[in-house]
């Protein structure tokens, strides 16, 4: 009996030094009654300013957690440009997201002083961009600090890159507890999003010696890839990831897999390989389906390196750690 006490103990250590068990839906329902609405408001105000604001502050999320954890290390800045966001794999952050957390905060702050971290400010303002634009809403777990580490050096090879295979994309995700179908319904949020041409012209122009076009496009699709993005890559252009319906959080994107009109490899490749299709296939026919795996994944996704109890600090200023 007394080991069996000691092993539930030792678990239950476990889970709260990950900071899982200590995230609640009503982390600040006493201390901040009015959080979710105050930062509803600002993310509203911000896409009506710009619809960047939606795929601008979901990526921010995502990048977030997968480096440090969900702990907002992504959003502090530095003189000395060796901060998270400064990594090669950040440089391409849209401006947009960090502004909807940063006036959030603000707004926060006036009426709850020190006490909402910014990295809940993101998961909130993250679920909002999404349900704004047209998709579900949800739940989000709260009760994060905001991290004490952010260095640009450890940022590579956290983040899935658009070559990556079924295989690699698995591996990657999986080292964040989220499993193939976390992964494919997560890789829906292009939907929404945007890439500039060099991160996937070697589809349109480099593919084989045999065949410079990658196969797995679609041949109207890649001519008109090829007119937006001449070969000689202009950095600054970028391109819509769903063509048909690019501003709203819909199932498109699966629907577009499967005609062979996925920007990267890393999402045509959710289609083309045997053991991911039947999921994208679904995802593509059935947009419930889609939505309850979309919620599932991304309230685990928000659990992902969570500080919690004492770990970390509830910063004044997102963009710097207290002094």
């Amino acid at each position: 009996m007394e080991v069996k006490t000691g092993l539930i103990l030792f678990l239950v250590f476990m889970i709260l030094q990950r900071g899982e068990g200590q995230l609640s839906e009503t982390f600040y329902q006493t201390s901040c009654p009015k959080l979710e609405s105050i930062v509803r408001n600002v993310v509203t105000q911000k896409i009506n300013q710009t619809f960047v604001t939606v795929p601008a502050t979901l990526r921010l999320f995502f990048h977030d957690c997968f480096v440090e954890g969900c702990d907002a290390s992504v959003l502090i800045a530095s003189p000395n440009g060796d901060a998270e966001k400064d990594a090669p794999d950040n440089l391409s952050l849209a401006g947009d997201g960090f502004d909807t957390v940063t006036k959030a905060k603000q707004e926060v702050e006036k009426q709850c002083p020190g006490v909402v971290s910014c990295a809940d400010i993101l998961a909130i303002a993250t679920r909002d961009v999404i349900h704004l634009a047209g998709g579900p809403s949800f739940k989000v777990e709260l009760g994060r600090r905001d991290g004490l580490i952010s260095l640009a050096s450890r940022v590579a090879g956290n983040l899935p890159e658009p070559t990556f295979n079924l295989a690699q994309l698995n591996t990657i995700f999986a080292k964040n507890n989220l499993t193939q179908i976390d992964m494919i319904a997560l890789s829906g949020c292009h939907t929404v999003g945007f890439s500039h041409c060099n991160r996937f012209a070697n589809r349109l122009y480099s593919f084989s010696p045999s065949s410079p076009v990658d196969p797995d496009l679609d041949p109207t699709y890649a001519q008109e890839l090829k007119q937006a993005c001449p070969q000689d890559v202009d950095p600054r252009i970028a391109i819509n990831m769903d063509p048909v319906t690019p501003q709203k959080f819909d199932n498109m994107y699966f629907q577009n897999l499967v005609a062979k009109k996925g920007l990267f490899t890393s999402d045509e490749v959710l289609f083309t390989n045997p053991a991911s299709q039947p999921t994208v296939i679904d995802f593509a026919k059935n947009p419930g389906d889609f939505n309850a795996a979309f919620i599932t994944a991304m309230r685990k996704l928000g659990r992902v390196g969570v500080k919690t109890g004492q770990a970390g600090q509830i910063r004044v200023d997102c963009t710097a750690f207290n002094s």
